[in-house]
């Protein structure tokens, strides 16, 4: 059985430098290269520490066997989404960036599959890109920010990439970006640390509350690091529903069933968090997850869930096989 990590990014020289030629001012840099770690420059945000495996596949692959992860599947680093540029560019960097993965996964189809990124900011270009995607660049789905520049997944004129992702039976990974109450968490990483995994939960209660998960049940949206505050606060949702208006005024009923729709990486940095996950979710719901190759990733993912108290047949699940099912109907429907 292969070992599957679903959540792992990459930003390639070539890929670097196909966006500066695009739009040089808002377009990736690296500087202060060395063996280990680059700064990374996008639309004038620096990213401090960028491991070189981002953009080195030579050390990729040497980090992929140390952390025995037999396939990854590769997305852009979030940092590139652009939602907040106009629509025109974050849509050149998609199409660009995507044709880049494709080339990655068709080179290595042993080692590497590849999901999209999308202009979230136009959501009908959104729709086509993962079109495009999917069925002729051969990508198995794609990843989506938890909110697009500040607007939640709730927004009414999102609805064309979700009945899209249904149609295509698309593998899509919900990513936080962005994330709200910036303001109050800039010290202590706290941005990273709470913010990441409030920002993923309000973009999934926002997805249920909203109906979406009721109106299109064949999404596939994998919640990233362990789904945020979701699977603690599950109860909560349920709760709420049952004696406040508010959560009815879109789903008519309990959110109990759309929650269980939703898939989770392992990225939870315990092991009694992992098994608790694994205990409320199913097995069949959580997938190898690593977030490579930031330094809030988790390499040691495959050793932690073989060190869990559950069969090997539910150890192989969450390792690979449940992801392997997952990304091969999206290919199923793929042409030239």
């Amino acid at each position: 059985m292969q070992t599957i990590d679903v959540h792992a990014h990459i930003l390639t020289e070539e890929t670097i430098r196909l966006l500066q030629r695009e739009a040089p001012k808002v377009g990736p840099k690296l500087s202060n290269i060395d063996d280990h770690f680059a700064t990374l420059e996008v639309a004038g945000n620096l990213y401090r520490q960028f491991p070189r495996g981002g953009w080195d596949l030579e050390r990729r692959l040497q980090d992929m066997a140390a952390a025995k992860v037999d396939v990854q599947v590769l997305s852009v680093s979030p940092q590139t989404f652009l939602y907040a540029q106009p629509a025109a560019v974050a849509a050149a960097f998609a199409r660009i960036q995507n044709e880049q993965l494709a080339k990655l996964a068709k080179a290595r189809p042993d080692r590497f599959l590849a999901i999209a990124t999308l202009p979230m900011q136009a959501p009908r270009q959104a729709a086509d890109e993962l079109r495009h995607a999917v069925r002729v660049l051969g990508l198995r789905g794609a990843q989506i920010g938890s909110n697009i520049a500040g607007k939640n997944l709730d927004d009414p004129e999102l609805e064309p990439v979700w009945a899209t992702a249904a149609e295509l039976d698309a593998f899509i990974l919900l990513h936080p970006i962005n994330v709200a109450g910036a303001d109050r968490l800039s010290s202590y990483y706290l941005t990273n640390l709470i913010g990441n995994p409030l920002d993923t939960t309000i973009a999934a209660a926002c997805l249920v509350f909203s109906g979406v998960l009721e109106r299109y049940p064949a999404l596939k949206i994998c919640l990233a690091h362990g789904g945020g505050f979701v699977p603690y606060q599950a109860g909560r949702f349920v709760h709420g529903w049952h004696v406040r208006e508010e959560p009815k005024r879109k789903l008519a009923k309990p959110p109990t069933e759309s929650l269980k729709r939703f898939y989770f990486d392992t990225i939870v940095h315990s092991k009694q968090a992992l098994e608790f996950l694994v205990g409320n979710a199913g097995a069949e719901r959580v997938l190898l997850g690593s977030d490579y190759p930031f330094d809030m990733g988790m390499p040691e993912g495959v050793a932690q869930v073989r060190s869990l108290s559950v069969s090997a047949a539910d150890q192989s699940v969450i390792l690979g096989g449940r992801a392997r099912a997952l990304l091969d109907t999206a290919s199923a429907r793929t042409f030239a």
